[in-house]
């Protein structure tokens, strides 16, 4: 654990003198990239985080959105990619953990969980299994044991990821608007750690989740405990009805150093503490490690010396510790100390704020050729290729994963997990609709283009419940940035996310930047993942059950573009071709539209076209209602193409619209009005999955057939290999 020598130098001259080894600690957990975020925090201020619906107060760990009625929202989103490479049930678990506290410490109670999942490639790859299986159990024993319901996420399986894991959390919370803690803090208010012990699990983790990961450093990987994390929650918010928290803070990466050095530069005042009046499970800890651990389920809070009592008892009813470990000062120093000796007393705000590099980039070598498309193999039988891609890793059905998951807990579930969005129903009538996409297989051919995509299809799979989107989170994943070609790939995501969310007034609430995800083998694709809240005043859109006779209806156009497509990648092995580009004036048009028609009560169900293409979005929606459609694809908007593209194309803006026919001409002549390109391509009835060109039929499957497929492949292949 160490600083680089140009820091060590900074570090020498802003305080005037030699760092104490306990200082040299505190510093380089805070200034890790992990906590300090010294590589992107000036780009990140690009991204609009301002809006009508924003709520900002100092020191927030989430972001806050005002839903109306006195009611508001919190969301984040957090990743624990090292530690769940290392021990995938353990650092899945406790990045579960983590970012529930996050949403507990704003004063809000936890409502839902989503989780992204990537790994390497399960088909061959037997340690890509075994990752995939425990962090999933991990993700669902936490959640299940706190009762908060995992109500939806992804799942995907690529190459880059070998030996390797990214494990995405991200949470949402709900309240009332005046029960938010506003953070402050008077001289003589007590700073108190309350949770967990403090134990030597997780020391250095932040420094860990710095670097490459070239070592399986077990040491580095915290230890999850739900049950206290359940006891935190409740006793949290009695505290916080009981009006006894003036501040409060979790503690993730960095441990106290840095809970103590960001709560005192957020509230600008200095904190003095004794780490012999920590909690620990271990008796022999050394100051610094009690300063770095980063031992989980613990929250640091600041109250006064009069509230004190009230919030012992509270914490004494629901036997969690709670040890008042120092007081706040006004000299903006953190000042560690043992009983009466001085191991470190450094200025907060040096230790906050790392110094912010400014890395060079160029634009990769690989992407001046990556557009040229190779000539494909003919494809002699589509119906056979279907049913292998509809047995594919990223295509088969997630219902191994969100099975596990207890996703019925706690009344407020309207939408499951396997549709496009969640949806939670709010205390105040109305409804909040939440989805997380990515998609590095579009971001490694372009990665601006690839980032808008992925941002655009949680905005798609949201606004297929009936929701407006209101806040976005990113997590923004790529290899080392001291490799200007990686830390090009970063800025031209970061640049996309910025002119979507500004042309659509969609503010970035929160998110998480994770660099050096690389490992021997080398870098990850670039993996920006996208969170969309979506707001739904009335009533949600509830599939209802597609009957015979019911007609399709397909908005957007469909375009060659197959570039990182996954019909490109699983059939044909090819990276490379054209990566989809979202038109904003039509992404737009589209989006209000089915706004419209959903709002007006003229479809039955609606669902977005995107990975696996029009082929797999129709196979979708067959299977999930379990009656058979006939496509024309002849009748499909857009280029004229060949058979192959038109079915796997993953152009976006695309909505496919089951509807009565007698809502035919009204939803036409609302389409029509809004200058929308759509065609009625198909119609719903039998037992077949058909698609035809000029009467020629392409594929034909049965649905059963096909679903029993679909549903059970990733479990067999998971369990059996």
């Amino acid at each position: 654990m160490s600083l680089e020598s140009q820091e060590l130098s900074d570090l020498k001259s802003k305080i005037g003198r030699e760092p104490t080894s306990t200082e040299l600690q505190i510093v380089a957990a805070e200034w890790s990239e992990h906590c300090s975020y010294k590589s992107s925090k000036k780009h990140l201020k690009m991204l609009p985080m301002t809006g009508p619906l924003v709520i900002k107060e100092k020191g927030y760990d989430s972001g806050v959105l005002d839903v109306g009625d006195g009611y508001v929202v919190t969301a984040h989103i957090e990743s624990h990619n090292h530690p769940s490479a290392v021990e995938p049930y353990g650092g899945a678990a406790t990045g579960v953990g983590g970012v529930i506290r996050d949403i507990l410490s704003a004063g809000t109670r936890p409502i839902a969980i989503f989780d992204g999942l990537r790994f390497g490639n399960i088909e061959k790859d037997q340690q890509a299994r075994w990752l995939f299986k425990n962090a999933v159990t991990g993700i669902a024993d936490y959640g299940n044991c706190l009762g908060i319901p995992t109500i939806g996420g992804e799942v995907e399986f690529d190459e880059c990821y070998q030996n390797y894991a990214l494990v995405d959390v991200a949470a949402v919370g709900f309240g009332k608007k005046e029960n938010l803690i506003k953070n402050h803090a008077k001289k003589g208010d007590l700073v108190i750690l309350l949770g967990g012990s403090t134990g030597r699990d997780g020391i250095g983790g932040s420094q860990f989740a710095s670097d490459s990961l070239e070592s399986e450093d077990r040491s580095a990987v915290q230890i999850p405990d739900p049950f206290i994390e359940k006891l935190i929650i409740e006793a949290i918010l009695e505290a916080r009805n009981e009006k006894l928290i003036h501040a409060m803070k979790d503690l993730g990466g960095g441990g106290l150093s840095c809970a103590i050095s960001e709560t005192a530069d957020a509230l600008d005042i200095g904190i003095e503490m004794d780490v012999e009046k920590v909690h620990t499970r271990e008796s022999d800890m050394h100051p610094d490690e009690i300063m770095v651990s980063e031992s989980q389920e613990r929250m640091l809070i600041v109250t006064s010396k009069i509230k004190l009592k009230k919030l012992q008892i509270i914490c004494k009813k629901f036997h969690i510790g709670c040890s008042v470990i120092g007081h706040v000062k006004f000299d903006n120093y953190m000042h560690i100390k043992k009983g009466k000796k001085t191991f470190a007393n450094l200025p907060t705000d040096v230790v906050a704020n790392a110094t912010l590099l400014d890395l060079p980039s160029k634009k990769p070598v690989y992407l001046d050729t990556i557009e040229k498309e190779k000539k494909l193999k003919p494809i002699t039988d589509y119906s056979k290729l279907m049913m292998k891609f509809l047995a594919s890793p990223n295509i088969a059905s997630k219902i191994w994963v969100y099975g596990q998951y207890d996703h019925e807990v706690g009344i407020r579930t309207v939408t499951k997990p396997g549709r496009d969005a969640s949806v939670l129903r709010l205390d105040n009538g109305k409804f909040l609709s939440a989805k997380i996409d990515g998609n590095p297989k579009h971001c490694y051919i372009n990665p601006r283009e690839g980032a808008i995509g992925c941002f655009e299809e949680a905005c798609r799979n949201v606004v297929c419940t009936g929701a407006k989107p209101i806040g976005m989170l990113d997590h923004l994943q790529f290899g080392s940035p001291k490799d200007p070609e990686i830390f090009w790939t970063f800025l031209e995501s970061l640049k996309g996310l910025t002119d979507f969310a500004k042309f659509f007034k969609i503010p970035c609430v929160g998110g998480k930047v994770s660099l050096y995800n690389e490992t021997p083998a080398g870098p990850i694709k670039p993996t920006p993942v996208i969170g969309v809240l979506g707001l739904i005043d009335k009533k949600p859109s509830i599939p209802q059950k597609i009957s015979d006779n019911d007609c399709l209806v397909i908005i957007g156009d469909t375009k060659d573009e197959l570039g990182g497509s996954e019909y490109f990648e699983y059939v044909h092995k090819f990276i490379g071709g054209k990566c989809p580009v979202v038109n904003f004036e039509d992404s737009k048009k589209n989006m209000f539209s089915v706004l419209k028609v959903i709002n007006d009560s003229l479809v039955k169900s609606a669902h977005d076209c995107s990975k696996g293409g029009l082929a797999v979005a129709v196979s979708e929606m067959c299977m999930t209602n379990q009656i058979g459609c006939k496509v024309s694809l002849e009748k499909v908007p857009g280029e004229k193409l060949s058979v192959d593209r038109i079915l796997f194309s993953e152009s976006h803006s695309r909505y496919l619209l089951a509807l009565e026919r007698k809502n035919l001409k009204k939803l036409e002549s609302i389409l029509k009005k809004n200058n929308v390109s759509f065609k009625e391509i198909g119609e719903f009835g039998g037992y077949r999955i058909q698609f035809t060109n000029s009467a020629k039929s392409i594929i034909d499957l049965r649905v059963d057939k096909a679903q029993k497929t679909w549903l059970n492949s990733l479990r067999d292949l998971v369990l059996h290999g």
